[in-house]
């Protein structure tokens, strides 16, 4: 007989004191059995978050050599190409860590690998909690949070990729200054203060930094611990399936199952930003050169994740520029440098509450939808990638133009064409496909799957056999939500309009919850096909075919 070992008695006794003070014992145990549901999907959020520590930790790094000074200096360095070369001081500490830091330059690329990593795995992240509706009450401000994050998150990766102050990043910031100039009124103030004077001034580098390694990481964090803290209180979503509802989880415990999993998951994740950034370079500043103003080159483009305001910047139009009391308003950087992103993340912060407010669902969601069972939602959500894409492409339409001997007015007219049709071509495609599947599951549910097995008929009909749909088949497929039009009744019982829907305001939400809901294919009154009865009616002809026989 084995007997479980005591820990040493020092433990014990500080255990034991810190036990008395907190009562941690109980709330510990109960937090490691916390189940956490199995879903390759919900492991793009453990992406970011890893790649969030990581940067962390090279960036720690990189501060010990990185001087954040505009200051000029004569490079007498061991990259000899540009020995003799007036520079920044940032600039020359970024060469120095590259090339006189042992493993500086592997650190920096991981660095580099490492936020457009964490941009990526948020985005792709965020794409799936839209599509499955995992945003919903009770998460709204969870989803919030997110949103936050990926805002931060794309500003942290801006100021990042401008310090090193190389021709590439110098022009970056040009064009940040160039939209902070397009404010009405403000923008030459905004801009006079931010540089420390005319483009680009003194002081950029230095406050850049200070936002980049203080301000923003700081606010990242606590938003990144908030977010975890309400996730921890409020339980994941988890996809419909055996034995699972909106009030029960399956999957792992947190320990030692998922605690060891996610682990494991850590160090993968490391190991292939270490792969990436050993054997694939990425933002090697020693080949431009330092950033001086009258200096430029082509074929540059930002990182992957402001390709989409590039490109707004390349294909809106100056036709709607105008001139108010001797200011000038530029609209063609305007609209595409703050409006569209304005427009972007402000649809997504507001989606939840619009999408709450027009169908009135306040219900409480733990199980995640199937994309399928939303198509608006769904159909939204892809109009919304095709027009960030078609944005990003745009961004590059120089290359475009090159690589294809396309003319690049050519290519700029189809993008200003495109980034209108194309989200509406996205929209009306993804909805009706959607519809498809949710018609073609019905079909399953009632009738079940194919089995390829054809059956002759006493009325000489063939027939193919339908067969049974397994249980978890059957259970994700009555998953699905009655389709409920929760309208703002426009009478009452008693034939009196009700005061909600007099106004513009209730009207509206009626047309836009119709909209939301007409096209649904509803699943109610369908049974699950119990494998005694034959497809498309089929049943009903060989009963008619054996009364035929008898009489």
């Amino acid at each position: 007989m084995s007997t479980t070992p005591e820990a040493p008695k020092a433990l014990r006794n500080i255990g034991n004191f810190i036990d008395d003070r907190f009562h941690l014992s109980k709330t510990g145990e109960k937090n490691l059995r916390k189940v956490f549901p199995n879903h390759w999907s919900f492991m793009l959020g453990e992406i970011a978050l890893y790649s969030f520590i990581i940067l962390l930790i090279t960036g720690v790094f990189l501060t010990f050599w990185f001087k954040p000074s505009m200051a000029e200096v004569i490079y007498d360095g061991s990259y000899e190409r540009l020995n003799g070369v007036q520079m920044s001081e940032a600039y020359a500490s970024t060469l120095y860590i590259d090339f006189d830091v042992r493993g500086g330059f592997l650190v920096r690329q991981i660095h580099h690998w490492a936020a457009l990593i964490f941009v990526a795995s948020l985005v792709i992240h965020m794409l799936r909690v839209f599509f499955t509706g995992a945003f919903r009450k009770p998460r709204e401000i969870n989803w919030l949070i997110g949103v936050a994050i990926f805002v931060l998150a794309m500003l942290e990766g801006l100021f990042g990729y401008s310090l090193p102050d190389d021709l590439p990043s110098g022009m970056g910031v040009r064009i940040l200054q160039g939209v902070i100039m397009a404010l009405p009124l403000v923008g030459s103030y905004v801009s006079m203060f931010l540089f420390g004077g005319e483009f680009p001034g003194e002081e950029i580098i230095t406050r850049l930094y200070m936002l980049h390694i203080l301000l923003i990481p700081g606010i990242l964090l606590a938003l990144i611990v908030a977010h975890f803290m309400i996730l921890w209180h409020q339980k994941h979503t988890q996809y419909p399936g055996t034995g699972r509802s909106e009030k029960k989880v399956v999957g792992t415990p947190m320990f030692p199952g998922f605690a060891v999993k996610a682990g494991g998951f850590f160090f993968f994740v490391f190991a292939i930003m270490v792969a990436l950034s050993a054997f694939v370079q990425v933002n090697p500043i020693h080949l431009f050169g330092p950033f001086t103003p009258t200096s430029i080159t082509s074929g540059l483009q930002p990182d992957w994740y402001m390709g989409f305001m590039e490109g707004s910047l390349r294909i809106f139009p100056n036709w709607f520029d105008f001139n108010i009391f001797g200011y000038a308003v530029p609209i063609g950087v305007l609209v595409p440098g703050l409006v569209i992103p304005g427009l972007i993340f402000g649809g997504l912060a507001v989606w939840p509450f619009a999408e709450q407010w027009i169908t009135g669902d306040k219900r409480h969601h733990n199980m995640a939808d199937r994309p399928r069972n939303a198509p608006v939602r769904t159909g939204v959500g892809v109009a919304g990638i095709v027009f960030y894409g078609l944005l990003w492409l745009a961004g590059s339409n120089d290359i475009l133009s090159e690589t294809f001997s396309i003319s690049l007015y050519a290519t700029t007219w189809f993008f200003r064409i495109f980034v209108i049709l194309g989200p509406i071509i996205g929209f009306i495609a993804t909805k009706r496909i959607c519809l498809g599947l949710q018609r073609q599951d019905r079909e399953t549910l009632e009738h079940g799957y194919e089995s390829g097995t054809i059956q002759q008929l006493p009325s000489g009909e063939f027939i193919e056999v339908h067969k049974e749909s397994s249980e978890e088949t059957v259970h994700v497929l009555q998953s699905k939500a009655p389709v409920e039009r929760i309208d703002v009744e426009a009478v009452d019982e008693h034939g009196v309009e009700a005061p909600e829907a007099r106004g513009a305001k209730g009207r509206m939400r009626s047309a836009l919850a119709r909209w939301y809901t007409k096209d649904n294919i509803s699943f109610e009154g369908v049974e699950p096909h119990s494998g005694h009865h034959l497809h498309h009616g089929a049943h009903a002809a060989e009963e008619e075919a054996k009364a035929g026989s008898s009489s």
